[in-house]
C-alpha cells in the first residue's frame, strides 16, 4: 500500500483541485507534477525512508512536493517557513535529511530550490518518477515536530496507515461530498492544514479554494462559493470583528470546523447568533491526528470537543493511569488506529508516553460527562497548585472572558513564597481591573481568583493559534520581558 495511491487513484484528472490566486490546478496537474518532482528528488539521491526537510511557503508546488514524497516512499518533514536559521538548524540536525527543499541554499546540505512559481533547481532538469513505491501501513510517511510550546520539539512519526485511517474516518463523520468546496486559509506545515483539510478534499475529489494565508476580507470574498471551512479560532473571531459579516457570506456553507486551539464560548455563541451556523469544534494533536469531534448531526455544545472518533478508546485517568468517573478532572489518555509510531530517535520518551496497557498520555487535562462528551481544561503542565488546591486555568479564563470588554484572557501560575503558586491573569480588552475582580469574586472560589492582572495588546500565540503560556510564565519570572 501507499497513502499516495489511496489519495489519488480515484481522482478525475480533469476536475479542478486547487484554485490559487493565479490559476486553476486540476487533479491531473498536481499528480503529474508529483511525478516530475519525485523524479527530481530521486535524481538527487533521495530513496525510500529518507527524510526530505521542506521549508516553503504555501503553494500548489508544495502540495505536489508532499505527494511526490509519498510517491517515492520518502518521509516528508515540513517546517514553518517563519522559523529562524537557528531553529531550522535544530530540525535539520535532528531529522538528518537527505535533502532540504527551500527557496535558498541551506549550509552544508544538499538543497533543492523550489520557489512559489515553480522556478528553481528542483524542476530545472527533465526527471520523472511515475511509479508508486510500495509501503507498509507502519512505514513512516511524514515527520511532524511538536510545537515545542514547552520543552524541546520532538518529531512525531506519522505512518501511511495512521494518516489514511484518520482521513477516512473524518471523511465519513463530516459527511464529505464530491461537490464540496473547501475554503483553505491554513498553513500546510501542520496536521490541520495538510492532513485534516487536504486529505479530506482528496478523498472526496473536492475543489479547494487555496488562499495564501488568512485575511478576513479575502475569506469573505470566497465564502459565498464555499461549502466547508476549517480554521483556528482566531479566524472566526476576526471575521466577527467585521460588522458586515453575516448570513449573506455563508449562503452555501454547510460546515464550519474549528480546531488547533480552544474556541471560546463567547465566540461560539456570537458566531451562531451572527450567521445561523454552529461551529463544529474538534480536538486532535500531532501524535494522533483527530481524536474527538462534535457531531455533524446532533447537538454541538460550546466548551466541549464532542465525542471520541469511531474506533477510538478514551479515558480520563488519575496519576496512576486509573480511569476516573464522569465529572472528575484528569489526564486524557487515548487508544486508536491513527496513533503515531513514536517519537523520532527517542525510544525512551516514546515509552514514557504510553501506559502499560497501551494508552497514549496526551498531557491534556480533561473531564467527560455522563454521555461521554469531552471537555478540555488545558495542558497538565499549565495546572496551577496554590496552597494545595488545584486551579484549572481554562475555568478561570472562561469566567474572565464573560466580562464586557474582554477580548481574551490567559491565566498562568506565578511563584509565591507562601502558597507555592498564585494565579495571574493576562487580559486583552477594554475593561477595568475592578470589574474583573468583582466578576471573579462572584463566580470563583477565593483560591481560584487571580491575585494579579496584567493588560496586554495581544496574547502570545504560535503559528497555529495556541497560546504560548511559557512566554507568559517567563514574563512573570522576568517582568521586563517583551514579546
Amino acid at each position: 500500500m501507499n497513502l499516495f495511491s489511496a489519495l489519488t487513484d480515484h481522482l478525475a484528472p480533469a476536475d479542478v483541485f486547487l484554485e490559487t490566486s493565479d490559476r486553476l490546478w486540476t487533479f491531473g496537474d498536481i499528480v503529474e507534477l508529483s511525478s516530475v518532482i519525485g523524479g527530481g528528488l530521486v535524481a538527487a539521491g533521495v530513496g525510500a525512508g529518507d527524510r526530505v526537510v521542506v521549508v516553503l511557503e504555501k503553494s500548489a508546488y508544495a502540495v505536489a512536493l508532499y505527494l511526490a514524497c509519498l510517491r517515492i516512499g520518502a518521509i516528508f518533514v515540513p517546517l514553518n517557513p517563519a522559523y529562524t536559521a537557528s531553529e531550522i538548524s535544530y530540525f535539520v540536525g535532528d531529522a538528518k535529511p537527505a535533502v532540504v527543499v527551500a527557496t535558498e541554499p541551506w549550509p552544508d546540505m544538499t538543497t533543492l530550490i523550489l520557489n512559489r512559481n515553480g522556478s528553481g533547481t528542483l524542476l530545472q532538469a527533465d526527471h520523472r518518477f511515475d511509479t508508486v513505491v510500495d509501503r507498509t501501513p507502519t512505514d513512516i510517511a511524514a515527520l511532524l515536530y511538536t510545537s515545542g510550546t514547552t520543552g524541546e520539539p520532538k518529531g512525531a512519526m506519522l505512518t501511511h496507515g495512521c494518516l489514511l485511517e484518520n482521513a477516512r474516518t473524518l471523511f465519513e463523520i463530516w459527511q464529505w461530498q464530491p461537490d464540496d468546496v473547501l475554503l483553505h486559509a491554513l498553513p500546510i506545515f501542520h496536521v490541520h492544514g495538510l492532513f485534516v483539510a487536504l486529505h479530506c478534499a482528496l478523498l472526496g475529489g473536492s475543489r479547494v479554494v487555496f488562499l495564501d494565508r488568512f485575511d478576513s476580507d479575502t475569506v469573505r470574498d470566497f465564502l459565498p462559493s464555499a461549502t466547508v471551512m476549517m480554521g483556528v479560532p482566531t479566524y472566526y473571531t476576526r471575521l466577527l470583528t467585521n460588522p458586515a459579516f453575516g448570513p449573506s457570506d455563508c449562503v452555501n456553507m454547510r460546515l464550519f470546523i474549528s480546531g488547533s486551539a480552544p474556541l471560546s464560548e463567547a465566540a461560539f455563541f456570537a458566531f451562531r447568533s451572527r450567521t445561523g451556523h454552529t461551529i463544529l469544534e474538534r480536538y486532535g494533536m500531532t501524535e494522533a491526528g483527530m481524536i474527538c469531534s462534535n457531531p455533524y448531526d446532533g447537538e454541538r455544545l460550546a466548551g466541549t470537543v464532542g465525542f471520541p472518533l469511531p474506533r477510538y478508546l478514551l479515558r480520563v485517568a488519575d496519576g496512576h493511569d486509573q480511569a476516573l468517573p464522569a465529572g472528575e478532572v484528569g489526564i486524557l489518555q487515548i487508544q486508536g488506529p491513527s496513533l503515531f509510531g513514536g517519537y523520532w530517535k527517542r525510544p525512551e520518551q516514546t515509552a514514557e508516553s504510553f501506559t502499560s496497557d497501551g494508552y497514549f498520555r496526551t498531557g491534556d487535562l480533561a473531564r467527560s460527562d455522563t454521555d461521554g462528551r469531552i471537555s478540555l481544561l488545558g495542558r497538565s503542565h499549565d495546572l496551577i497548585v496554590t496552597g494545595g488546591f488545584n486551579v484549572y486555568p481554562k475555568e478561570v479564563e472562561r469566567v474572565l472572558n464573560e466580562v464586557p470588554g474582554v477580548v481574551e484572557s490567559a491565566v498562568v501560575g506565578a511563584p509565591d513564597a507562601d502558597l507555592g503558586e498564585i494565579p495571574v491573569a493576562f487580559v486583552v480588552g477594554d475593561c477595568e481591573e475592578a470589574a474583573l475582580r468583582t466578576h471573579a469574586d462572584r463566580h470563583l472560589a477565593r483560591y481560584k481568583q487571580p491575585r494579579r492582572y496584567e493588560f496586554l495588546d495581544a496574547i502570545p500565540r504560535n503559528a497555529m493559534g495556541k497560546v504560548q503560556k511559557s512566554h507568559l510564565r517567563s514574563r512573570e519570572s522576568d517582568p521586563g520581558m517583551f514579546f
